[in-house]
C-alpha cells in the first residue's frame, strides 16, 4: 500500500457506522445496493480516515461515515483503499470537499495527535 498523506491523522477510537454503495457480484450472490454496518474510526483528518470493519468494502466505492452520538454528523467520500489485517479490513477513506473533517464537527471519544506526544517533556 502505498501511503501519501498531505495532512497529519489523529489516532482515535470510536464506533461508527459506514454506508456504501456496492455493485452486483457477477456469481448473484450480492445484489446492488446500500450496505450499512458498525465499524471502528481508527484515524481520522480534514481529507480522509480509516476504519475497521468485518467485511471488504471494495476501492472505489462511495462511502459516508456516520456518527452515533452527539448531532450525528455524516462524512462523505471514496474508499482510496482496503486491506486485510489480523482483526478485519483497514478501510482508508477519502472525504469530498464538501465534507470535510474538523474538531467542531465531530470529536471522537478518544484522540490523539500523535505529533504532540513527540513534544512531551519529562521533568
Amino acid at each position: 500500500m502505498d501511503e501519501r498523506r498531505f495532512e497529519s491523522r489523529f489516532l482515535c477510537s470510536d464506533l461508527i457506522q459506514v454506508e456504501w454503495t456496492c455493485a452486483a457480484d457477477s456469481s448473484g450472490g450480492r445484489k446492488a445496493g446500500a450496505l450499512a454496518v458498525e465499524a471502528v474510526l481508527e484515524d481520522i483528518s480534514p481529507l480522509g480516515a480509516c476504519v475497521q470493519v468485518d467485511e471488504p468494502i471494495p476501492r472505489g466505492a462511495a462511502i459516508s461515515i456516520i456518527v452515533k452520538h452527539g448531532d450525528t454528523p455524516r462524512f462523505s467520500g471514496h474508499v482510496s483503499y482496503c486491506v486485510h489485517r489480523e482483526l478485519g479490513y483497514f478501510v482508508g477513506i477519502r472525504f469530498a470537499s464538501e465534507t470535510r473533517w474538523s474538531t467542531r464537527a465531530f470529536e471522537p471519544r478518544h484522540l490523539t495527535n500523535p505529533q504532540a506526544l513527540g513534544k512531551t517533556r519529562v521533568n
